[in-house]
């Protein structure tokens, strides 16, 4: 075993988002020497640029259909609600520095040094640290990269003029048309939002239907209730080209062009089109670490990569993107290497997660397309509207669903579309990986009246 006291640190961590200021955090409450690099903003892209930002928007978009709701209810506004862009991105900024501070305050608590700089490896135990005030180097018995993924932007021309997830949360003026590339939860995502908050908006995907991956039906009926609410979508196109022009009051605008031959003016253009390993200037290459076919950085079941003291987790190894499987791989590796826990491996299956659209997605466990692969099912659905919106005048519905194997009674997969769906199916997701069966649902008294109780009310399966 490496003598540990021949280092500065015992662990040296590259990126305080979720996942690094996790393992740094719990590393040290083990006794371990920590320190951690940061050369952008505590907390990562989830605080930043990602997460925390997206819902406070998602929750701004929402006021939208209140507005319109509360007449139903009795409710007379004086005027027409209008939406000032420059309030809501200011006090977001406010929140996000609140949220650094915080990150700043729970290392700083754990005895974990910062370092402000950008850092990258220079052989099996050596980080180099660059910043203003010059370069210097730290050793680490065990050095962890985490440092996320970066935005992917597609090249064609006239693509220099579309904004990345991270730049989108602080545009100067509100884009009265937008428009938004790609089909996976960004792009679905940022659709709902600038179309609540008052945006002629387009959503352009190249494939036949958004959100490869998620329930067909989901997809479809998350589909329609966009459209409903106003999204403009566009399914097996492309962008072809964009020209930048001057607009109204001499202000940028872009003439976009589709390749089907379509032309649309927007004020704003998002390439949700993916995210890559952020590895870039790290120096893995250098040590012979290489990429694997999907560009992540491959790791076994400890997080160690083809150097056993260089770990990696998060965004930069196969997995699931989201940001709470950073924070579980995050203690997974903390019990394999500083509590000696003879861990087995992390288990990836039923992990809940959700889409923050409108109406908002929530879903664990398998798809019916995934369960049918496997074995003989039972389908349980409920597609309704909901009781608010009785009074509202809202077309909106809800949908709702159990997969079930039909020789073992085991709930495979829950899903739903609807208000409120990703905090619904964080409940039903216990059920799930506890391996509950549909007698046990059904044995659940419900809460009435509430949505959530169809997911204990259904009875009759819909298909087999």
């Amino acid at each position: 075993m490496t003598d540990k006291t021949a280092y500065e640190y015992d662990l040296f961590v590259i990126g305080a988002g979720s996942g690094g200021v996790r393992a740094a955090r719990m590393a040290a409450a083990e006794g371990a020497k920590v320190g951690i690099a940061e050369n952008r903003y505590l907390g990562g892209t989830c605080v930043n640029v990602g997460c925390v930002p997206k819902k406070l928007y998602s929750y701004a978009a929402h006021f939208h259909d209140s507005f319109d709701d509360a007449a139903g209810f009795g409710w007379q506004l004086p005027g027409p609600a209008t939406f000032d862009w420059a309030t809501l991105r200011e006090n977001k900024k406010g929140e996000i520095k609140r949220l650094n501070g915080i990150y700043h305050r729970l290392l700083e608590g754990a005895d974990v040094s910062l370092y402000n700089a950008h850092a990258s490896v220079m052989d099996a135990h050596t980080v180099v640290l660059h910043n203003d005030e010059g370069e210097h180097q730290v050793t680490a018995q065990r050095i962890l990269v985490a440092t996320g993924g970066w935005p992917w932007l597609p090249d064609f021309p006239g693509s220099e003029h579309m904004l990345s997830s991270n730049q989108i949360f602080d545009l100067e003026h509100f884009p009265k048309r937008f428009l938004t590339l790609g089909g996976g939860y960004i792009s679905v995502e940022f659709a709902s939002i600038f179309n609540g908050l008052g945006s002629d908006t387009h959503l352009i995907y190249r494939g036949d239907l958004f959100l490869r991956g998620f329930d067909q039906e989901v997809r479809e009926f998350t589909r329609d209730e966009m459209a409903r609410k106003g999204v403009n979508l566009h399914f097996n196109v492309n962008i072809a080209q964009i020209d930048k022009v001057t607009g109204d009051n001499n202000r940028d605008e872009y003439r976009v062009t589709l390749t089907d031959g379509q032309v649309m003016h927007v004020d704003a253009v998002l390439a949700a089109t993916g995210r890559h390993a952020n590895i870039e200037g790290l120096g893995l290459d250098t040590l012979g670490i290489r990429l694997d076919e999907q560009g992540k950085v491959p790791v076994n079941e400890r997080f160690e990569t083809s150097i056993p003291s260089i770990l990696a987790l998060g965004d930069l190894i196969a997995g699931p993107e989201l940001t709470p499987i950073a924070l579980a791989e995050a203690m997974h590796l903390v019990d394999v290497h500083f509590r000696d826990v003879d861990a087995s491996p992390m288990d990836y299956a039923n992990i809940p997660t959700a889409v923050f659209c409108h109406p908002n997605i929530g879903t664990v466990g398998l798809s019916e397309e995934e369960a049918r692969e496997k074995g003989n099912i039972r389908v349980y659905q409920a597609d309704f509207r909901a009781m608010k919106h009785t009074l509202s005048g809202s077309q909106e519905r809800t949908l709702m669903k159990l997969i079930v194997d039909d020789a073992t009674d085991v709930v495979l997969g829950a899903h739903m579309v609807g208000d409120e769906a990703g905090e619904v199916i964080q409940g039903i997701a216990i059920a799930v990986r506890a391996g509950l069966t549909k007698a046990d649902f059904d044995r659940t008294v419900g809460i009435h009246p509430t949505g959530a109780e169809e997911f204990v009310t259904m009875r009759n399966v819909t298909r087999y």
